[in-house]
């Protein structure tokens, strides 16, 4: 009997449900609110600080690159921006870059050259057998063999889409802002000579050799209560193609072919961090109405 009484029941609120769906029903329409009095016509924000628009923004940075297999790199450096708008700008980023081995390149140098010692047993099997991609003697990969960034510039167009304030602690509140950029990256590489058959354990030096490729990135601002004064951080990638280890490494007609050329280059992210301390000019901020 109980069963029937819940089956009874749940028959009756479909057939409510199917009655409702089925009424005809008014249609709701949204009432437009005209604001009136002082308050018409305002902007959403008033007496906004207008930290970048018209300014020159001047940044002496320091960027490290990131996830090196054979040769780190570490660049002070400037950039110099100039923004139209509090929004839009243009400028240029760059420096020298000095680079040091990676515990992977030192481990290298003493295992699989200075311990065999090829430079004086150049005749034993397994140096006959790298000769073609490992160099002879003390310290000669970084010098003679692994590519490595010199220098590094970069024109660019940066994006600011959003600002707000940063609150420290609870205590300070900065000025902050979210950039993006991006724009065509020249790249002085050091990277290993070509070399062809028969020439290459003969062939280990370095050649200087300018690499063009795409920039962009991702910028976090923060504006001091000095009007003039401003650090952040940014993160960069600049793809470009190099044989960063100066191997003989891959070639269309079979590894190994015992040379070194385009076909053993490979892309690259290269990606970058840079913490920077940046000066605005003029020195005082505009101030919307």
């Amino acid at each position: 009997m109980t069963n029937q009484k819940k089956l009874v029941g749940a028959l009756l609120g479909l057939c409510a449900g199917a009655a409702v769906m089925s009424a005809d029903l008014p249609d709701a329409d949204a009432q437009e609110i005209q604001l009136t009095g002082p308050l018409a016509g305002a902007p959403a924000v008033r007496r906004l600080r207008l930290r970048r628009e018209g300014r020159f923004d001047i940044a002496a940075h320091a960027t490290f690159t990131l996830l090196d297999e054979y040769r780190r790199g570490i660049m002070p450096g400037l950039r110099l921006n100039y923004h139209f708008f509090d929004w839009l700008g243009v400028g240029v980023f760059g420096g020298p870059v000095f680079s040091y081995n990676t515990g992977l390149s030192d481990e290298l140098q003493q295992k699989a050259i200075n311990d065999r010692a090829c430079d004086a047993n150049p005749n034993s099997i397994a140096c006959v057998r790298s000769a073609v991609s490992l160099c002879r003697g003390d310290g000669c990969l970084g010098s003679s063999q692994l590519a490595s960034m010199v220098w590094y510039a970069a024109p660019q167009i940066t994006v600011v889409p959003f600002r707000g304030k940063f609150s420290l602690f609870g205590a300070a509140f900065l000025d902050a802002d979210i950039s993006l950029f991006a724009g065509p990256a020249f790249v002085g590489v050091n990277e290993r000579a070509d070399c062809d058959l028969g020439n290459c354990p003969d062939s280990f030096e370095l050649t200087h050799k300018l690499r063009v490729g795409p920039t962009f990135g991702l910028g976090f601002n923060f504006y001091t209560p000095l009007d003039w004064m401003g650090f952040g951080a940014e993160f960069r990638g600049t793809p470009f193609v190099v044989n960063s280890s100066g191997f003989d490494v891959s070639s269309d007609n079979g590894f190994p072919d015992d040379q070194v050329n385009g076909e053993d280059r490979s892309l690259k992210f290269n990606p970058m961090l840079t913490a920077y301390i940046s000066f605005q000019l003029p020195a005082e901020v505009e101030v919307s109405d």
